[in-house]
């Protein structure tokens, strides 16, 4: 597979322009090539990660450097302190949804799925250390390694939504769609962007699905999307095409040496 990194950052860049001043529930509004959309904070923590995964550099020291490098992209308070801190910081054991939007490279790596766990602890714990922080990156890790290994979506309900967030457990999109709103804990975040994903059919209707929540659009849209892409195995042209455009140089490299990585070692 190629691209694997590029599912993410499609979430991230197509949710982009819904995560604020035009939330939106419904569905045909969303426009996944919206003019002003661009990559946030979400695809630059992905990458980093990525890239520390697959170079053995240290997590943390990679996530403060290539985030204090593109320091403009929506990063949240919390997490902007941790990276501007003189020296690197213990981590803040946060339970935000960071860990799950940033945690792709560990599912798509992962050879089994203790490997999987392993890798998506590893990118969880420089920041997000809480119990729910480590579930959320590593329920969306689970996840994407299944959905690359050709498990099936009842397989990926079973094993990921109902033993990761059983309170979820037979819900569907409807269900939450109502009342779902903008939430930026693990704990809404990775179930409903699980719920996307298994009631879509295809990578875009997948997108369109999270960002129709009305919630934190691209961070949803960013976790759904690898997921989507690990089961479907296909992008539209024009979403990649869009996203290489928006995305600096070391990232379509890294994009590159990643796919190159898993497509021989997985």
């Amino acid at each position: 597979m190629k691209n694997l990194l590029l599912s993410a950052a499609i979430g991230d860049i197509a949710g982009m322009p819904y995560e604020f001043n035009e939330r939106t529930k419904d569905y045909n509004a969303v426009n996944l090539l919206h003019p002003s959309n661009t990559y946030t904070d979400d695809t630059v923590c992905t990458f980093a990660c990525a890239e520390a995964l697959l170079k053995g550099y240290d997590m943390a020291e990679t996530l403060r450097d290539r985030c204090r490098a593109d320091i403009l992209r929506g990063f949240g308070g919390r997490f902007l302190r941790w990276l501007m801190a003189k020296e690197t910081q213990p981590s803040y054991h946060s339970y935000g949804n960071g860990s799950g939007m940033r945690v792709s490279a560990a599912g798509s790596m992962a050879r089994n799925s203790e490997e999987c766990i392993e890798l998506a602890t590893k990118t969880a714990l420089p920041t997000h250390d809480h119990p729910e922080g480590i579930k959320g990156a590593v329920a969306t890790a689970l996840a994407i390694h299944h959905a690359m290994s050709g498990k099936d979506k009842s397989f990926i309900r079973r094993h990921v939504l109902d033993e990761y967030y059983p309170k979820w457990s037979g819900l569907t999109y409807e269900n939450i769609k109502q009342d779902y709103d903008f939430d930026v804990s693990c704990q809404r975040s990775i179930p409903a962007a699980l719920i996307a994903f298994l009631e879509s059919k295809d990578y875009s209707d997948c997108l369109r699905l999270a960002i129709a929540l009305g919630g934190d659009a691209d961070t949803l849209a960013a976790i759904a999307g690898p997921i989507a892409y690990a089961f479907y195995k296909t992008i539209p042209d024009e979403l990649i095409i869009n996203a290489k455009k928006k995305l600096p140089e070391w990232m379509i490299q890294m994009n590159k040496d990643f796919d190159e990585y898993v497509n021989n070692n997985r």
